[in-house]
């Protein structure tokens, strides 16, 4: 398996329990999420700043060679979701089943990603970066759910 060079992947599951955590608007430095807002992160100097959620979602992947789990962090995971990790919470509030039909959107989906090794010496997946469609007709997590969520107010459940 190639690090830092383009390959394809198909996405075989993601972890529904956890895909955002709050970070500091400012610095993005993670923040607990016990912490109220505005919080007080350490990295600015201890000055109140409201936060942001950001995604952070563990991916089990197949390449051509081994199945793996990976870590892909916000800007890639917008790519796939097409909606920052607020909105996506948001509507998760609204739609409880929203991770897990998201989860079965993207069965099966190919990318071409690269596979970098962590930044931070304690993290134990691969990240996934440079994420790419190859699916011709693919259309966003949330496009996917809006959809579906329509069909079930209007009373037409398929799934």
């Amino acid at each position: 398996m190639e690090i830092d060079k383009p390959i394809t992947v198909a996405l075989l599951a993601m972890e529904q329990s956890s895909f955002c955590y709050k970070a500091c608007f400012r610095c993005e430095t993670p923040i607990p999420n016990t912490t109220p807002s505005p919080t007080f992160c350490n990295t600015c100097n201890g000055s109140p700043n409201p936060f942001k959620r950001l995604f952070r979602l563990l991916f089990s992947i197949a390449t051509d060679t081994r199945v793996i789990t990976v870590v892909c962090f916000d800007r890639d995971a917008r790519v796939i979701f097409g909606c920052s990790a607020q909105q996506f919470f948001d509507f998760a509030t609204q739609h409880p089943d929203a991770a897990k039909n998201a989860n079965h959107a993207l069965v099966g989906e190919l990318f071409r990603v690269v596979l970098t090794k962590p930044k931070r010496g304690k993290a134990e997946h691969l990240r996934m970066t440079s994420v790419v469609p190859l699916r011709t007709a693919f259309q966003p997590v949330i496009e996917t759910l809006k959809e579906l969520n329509q069909v079930e107010q209007n009373g037409d459940k398929t799934a």
